[in-house]
């Protein structure tokens, strides 16, 4: 006679959480050209960091810094912060979900913007929290209805700025009146991951702001301008008490050495990360240009990346773009996930893939 166990159960809230799918990679039957899908950066990393992971493959026996030190101290020399101040992790999505970890429970709620990062929801889901969308302005998000959204439960509001997928950002000037009007005992987290491509002298990602409000804290990471995406590397500036609140959870050896030693020489090398930011910029004032010369609106990105609106008819909307796109080896990532069918999110590639992608939709439009 055998015995029949239950299985274990999750706790509520899990089975909610709709899997995670990254953006597409291949075309089956087909090799694809441009891979235009995850947002990363063509021209890969800074010469120095690969040197930098090279030169770790000769102490793989070793543990790594347990708190990162040597990629503490780079990251406030250059970003002009106190190291003291500053934790790193496994990619921001780590630290982002710490934070829920941390400050959400049972019965709380997480605020967010309704067409921010598709892991905002999840990380309340996880740990038994409420996940409540605010709506936004022409896909940027409104400060009136993040703030309307929040309830004497709330304990974290998630906003990007700039935000993925839309590319739209808010002013310091607005993301103050945000920081002043959530509740009490709620953090703000600004999820910094697309700062270093804001063109803006007086954008500083919200590093003033939390010097002054210890209810701020911010995220960036390596993946996207250091080009540093396999190696998951992000960190977090925020008060000294949130600090100490993420140390006590987070893994003692969260960040392998080699991922360390990459984003330290990544982080140094302001020469090569002002060279890759001056292209991207100029290949996506182009792509936009393009597209609208062939009747796809965008939404006026501070990303790597553009946001672009075919609609949703059956033979011209976003659809029909990405198989016509596929069709000719580039992968777009299509929007559905977000609450945006009528879109295709495009990275910023080389020039090569730029002109592709133009030359592609103008065809596909029938705009010669």
């Amino acid at each position: 006679m055998t015995s029949e166990r239950a299985a274990a159960t999750p706790r509520p809230g899990v089975m909610a959480i709709a899997p995670y799918q990254v953006g597409g990679a291949r075309i089956d039957g087909a090799a694809p050209a441009f891979k235009l899908s995850a947002n990363e950066n063509p021209w890969g990393p800074s010469p120095r960091a690969v040197a930098a992971y090279r030169e770790a493959a000769c102490r793989l026996a070793d543990y790594p810094d347990a708190d990162s030190g040597a990629l503490r101290r780079a990251i406030g020399e250059v970003q002009g912060l106190d190291p003291d101040r500053i934790i790193c992790g496994n990619g921001s999505d780590e630290l982002l979900q710490l934070l829920a970890l941390a400050y959400a429970r049972d019965g709380d709620e997480v605020v967010y913007s309704r067409h921010g990062f598709l892991l905002y929801p999840s990380y309340a889901l996880m740990n038994g929290a409420t996940p409540v969308a605010a709506a936004e302005t022409d896909l940027t998000a409104d400060v009136d209805a993040l703030l309307a959204a929040c309830s004497e439960r709330t304990r974290l509001v998630y906003l990007a700025n700039p935000n993925n997928p839309t590319g739209t950002r808010l002013n310091a000037q607005e993301i103050e009146r945000l920081a002043v009007g959530v509740p009490e005992n709620a953090l703000l987290v600004i999820d910094g991951a697309y700062a270093e491509f804001v063109d803006a002298e007086d954008f500083d990602a919200g590093a003033s702001l939390i010097a002054r409000r210890p209810n701020v804290v911010m995220t960036r990471t390596f993946s996207k301008i250091y080009g540093l995406a396999a190696l998951r590397v992000g960190w977090m500036h925020a008060a000294p008490d949130v600090i100490d609140v993420i140390n006590r959870i987070r893994g003692p050896y969260n960040l392998n050495m080699a991922a360390q030693a990459a984003a330290a020489e990544a982080m140094r090398d302001v020469e090569y990360t002002a060279r890759i930011k001056a292209e991207t910029l100029r290949l996506r004032a182009s792509l936009t240009a393009a597209l609208g010369d062939a009747g796809v609106p965008t939404t006026g990105s501070e990303c790597n990346f553009v946001l672009a609106h075919f609609g949703t008819a059956p033979e011209t909307g976003a659809a029909a773009a990405d198989a016509y796109l596929k069709a000719r080896g580039i992968i777009a990532r299509r929007m559905e996930a977000y609450g945006l069918a009528g879109h295709l999110r495009i990275s910023i590639g080389t020039e090569a893939a730029c002109v592709a992608v133009a030359e592609a939709v103008a065809a596909f439009r029938g705009v010669s």
